[in-house]
C-alpha cells in the first residue's frame, strides 16, 4: 500500500462498539408483524413476483438455548452501487462473524460489484487483506460496480458460478436497487431449488433507504459530517468576505435527507426541500421567487452575501419538470439504439423536442441549452436521469439574476448580486468512517452474517435504537419485499424499494420550518468543524441531527 498518514495508521486500532447480544453464545429469533408500504394495488404483482418471499415476517434477535450448526459456510460479499462510508467495516464485521462461528469458513469477495458474479471474478478475503480495510473508507477492498443482474443469462451465469463456488450464502452491501436485486436473486435461487441465502444490507450516503425498521442507511451521518464541514467554512468565508451568494448542490439525487441535516449543522439562509417543492406544487419561477425574496432582504440590511443549499435531486420535483424528464426516460427507452446512434447535443436535444406534447416541448424550449443537453444525457444503468450531472444551482443562478433585475427596475431590489456555485458529492463517499459509521457498519456486518447462520434469504440487516449506545442497539432484519413497490422504469412496471422522502409531517422537517424565516435573514452560521475521532463521546460518537430528532422530542 501507499504510504499511510497518522489518521489512517491511528484507525486501524479503533475497535467497533456493537450491540452486548452479539457476546450471547446462542441467539434464536423472534417474528414480529410488518405493515406492507406498498400500494394495495402492488401487492398482487409483488405477491406474483415474489411467491416464495412475499408475507414473511421481520425479526429480532433474542438470547436463545441450544446451538446453531457448525458447518464452514462458504459466503460471498458485492459492494453494489456507489461507495458509502463504512462499507470496508460492514465486510470485517461479516468476516469476524463467520470465523467466530466457524474459523474454517470462507468469505469471497466478488471483484467490481455484482458483474464479478456473473463472471465468476473474485478474491479470498484472508485476515490479512481485511486488516488492511479496517475503519477506512472507500470500497477500493474489492471494488464495487452498478450491473443489475436481471436478464435470463446472468442470472443463469450467477446460478452456475454460485454452485461451482459452493456459495452458502450471498451479501449485497448497496442501496435501494441493489437491494432490490438481491431480493431477486433469493427469489431465484428458491425458484432454482439452491440453498442459497440471500442477505442485504442497507448502503446509501443520500439516506434515503430507511423506514420503521432500518432508522438509517449507513455512510449517510459521515457523508453530512464531510458536507456540513465544507458548507461551514463556506457560511464563515461568506460571512468575511461579505461580497457573495454561494449556491451549493448537495447529493442526494431523489430525498432531500442531506440538505436537511447540512441545514441544521450549518443554518443557510435559504435551504430547498425538495419535498416541499412537489407536495405545494411550486413552480421554477416560485422557487426563484423565494431566492431572490430572501436576497432582497438581505441586501435592504446591507448584507448583499449568503448561502443556499439546493438538493441535486430538486429538479425532478418540480412537477413541470418532472413530467418533463419522464417524457424524456420514456422516449429514450422506446428509441434506444437510434437515440444512443445520434451525436450529442443539438441531434439529441432534436430528437427529443420532436417526440415531446405540446406542454413539454414549450418548457423544454425556453431552458438554457445547457440544461437542455444535460437532460438528454445517458441515463444510469437503472434508467434514472443522472441529475448529480445537471447544473441546477447554476440555473438557479440564471434565473435568480433575471429575477433580480427586474426587482431592481420596480425598485423592489436594492443590492449588488455576484454569486459562487459549489456541488459536493464525490467529497463525501469515502472519508474515513464516523465512528458512528464504523461501529453502525461492523454491526451489520456481523447482522448479516446472523442472518445467514439462520438461513433468512431475502431479508436485509436492520439494527434499531440507533441514538442509544451501541451496546443497546436491537440487531435483526426485514424482508426486502416488504420495502417494495411496483414503478415505471425503462418504460416498463418493475418491482423496486420504495424510496424514503422526507415527511413533511414528520419531527425534522417541522423543526427546520419553524426556524429558516429566522436563518434567512441571520449571518449567525453554525460552523460543525470536521469530523472528531478521537475525544469526549458527545462529540465523537454522536448521531445526526435529524436521526435524533426522529427518535426524541
Amino acid at each position: 500500500m501507499l504510504e499511510q498518514s497518522p489518521l489512517h495508521t491511528a484507525r486501524y486500532a479503533y475497535v467497533p462498539k456493537v450491540p452486548e447480544i452479539f457476546f450471547e453464545p446462542v441467539l434464536n429469533i423472534k417474528a414480529l408483524p410488518t405493515e406492507a408500504v406498498e400500494p394495495e394495488k402492488d401487492r398482487e404483482t409483488l405477491r406474483k413476483t415474489f411467491p416464495n418471499s412475499y408475507g414473511k415476517p421481520a425479526i429480532k434477535f433474542i438470547r436463545g438455548e441450544g446451538a446453531l450448526e457448525e458447518k464452514a459456510f462458504t459466503v460471498g460479499v458485492i459492494l453494489s452501487g456507489g461507495p458509502a462510508a463504512g462499507g470496508h467495516n460492514v465486510i470485517a464485521g461479516l468476516f469476524d462473524a463467520l470465523k467466530k462461528a466457524n474459523p474454517q469458513s470462507k468469505l469471497l469477495g466478488f471483484k467490481g460489484g455484482p458483474s464479478g458474479l456473473i463472471d465468476g471474478k473474485y478474491i479470498e478475503l484472508t485476515s490479512e487483506i481485511v486488516d488492511q480495510y479496517r475503519n477506512t473508507g472507500g470500497f477500493d477492498i474489492i471494488g464495487s460496480g452498478r450491473t443489475k443482474i436481471e436478464t435470463p443469462e446472468q442470472l443463469e451465469r450467477t446460478f452456475d458460478n454460485a454452485k461451482r463456488l459452493n456459495l452458502d450464502a450471498l451479501v449485497v452491501i448497496g442501496g435501494d436497487d441493489s437491494n432490490t436485486n438481491a431480493a431477486l436473486l433469493s427469489e431465484y435461487f428458491i425458484q432454482k431449488g439452491a440453498p442459497l441465502t440471500v442477505v442485504g444490507v442497507p448502503k446509501t450516503i443520500d439516506g434515503d433507504l430507511k423506514n420503521e425498521w432500518i432508522e438509517a442507511s449507513f455512510g449517510f451521518d459521515t457523508a453530512t459530517k464531510v458536507y456540513s464541514e465544507l458548507i461551514g467554512n463556506i457560511c464563515r468565508d461568506a460571512a468575511s468576505g461579505r461580497k457573495y451568494w454561494h449556491f451549493i448542490k448537495l447529493m442526494g439525487r431523489s430525498a432531500s435527507h442531506i440538505a436537511l441535516e447540512c441545514a441544521f449543522q450549518t443554518r443557510p439562509n435559504v435551504a430547498l426541500i425538495s419535498e416541499e417543492v412537489e407536495a405545494r406544487q411550486m413552480s421554477l419561477s416560485q422557487i426563484v421567487e423565494i431566492i431572490a425574496d430572501a436576497i432582497a432582504a438581505r441586501a435592504a440590511k446591507g448584507e448583499n452575501f449568503g448561502v443556499i443549499i439546493v438538493p441535486e435531486g430538486l429538479i425532478e420535483f418540480i412537477p413541470e419538470i418532472k413530467a418533463l424528464i419522464a417524457q424524456i426516460n420514456d422516449i429514450i427507452a422506446v428509441a434506444g439504439a437510434k437515440y444512443e446512434a445520434l451525436a450529442k447535443g443539438e441531434a439529441q436535444r432534436a430528437f427529443i423536442l420532436s417526440h415531446l406534447s405540446p406542454e413539454s416541448a414549450q418548457l423544454f424550449s425556453t431552458l438554457p441549452e445547457s440544461i437542455q443537453t444535460q437532460l438528454c444525457w445517458d441515463r444510469d444503468p437503472h434508467g434514472n436521469v443522472q441529475v448529480s450531472r445537471i447544473e441546477t444551482e447554476k440555473l438557479l443562478v440564471e434565473m435568480t439574476s433575471r429575477k433580480l433585475q427586474e426587482m431592481a427596475v420596480s425598485g423592489a431590489y436594492k443590492g449588488k448580486f455576484d454569486y459562487q456555485t459549489h456541488f459536493f458529492g464525490y467529497e463525501g463517499r469515502c472519508a474515513f468512517p464516523s465512528n458512528f459509521d464504523a461501529d453502525y457498519c461492523y454491526s451489520l456486518g456481523y447482522d448479516a452474517c446472523l442472518l445467514i447462520l439462520h438461513r433468512l434469504t431475502g431479508y436485509i440487516a436492520a439494527i434499531r435504537n440507533l441514538t442509544g449506545h451501541p451496546k443497546d442497539w436491537l440487531p435483526g432484519g426485514i424482508p426486502i419485499v416488504s420495502l417494495m413497490n411496483i414503478e415505471h422504469r425503462h418504460g416498463k412496471e418493475k418491482p423496486v424499494i420504495k424510496k424514503a422522502l422526507i415527511d413533511l409531517d414528520g419531527k425534522p422537517f417541522k423543526a427546520f420550518a419553524a426556524v429558516r424565516d429566522k436563518w434567512a435573514l441571520s449571518s449567525e452560521y453554525r460552523i460543525p468543524g470536521g469530523i472528531q475521532y478521537f475525544g469526549p463521546p458527545a462529540i465523537t460518537d454522536a448521531p445526526s441531527i435529524t436521526l435524533q430528532l426522529e427518535q426524541h422530542s
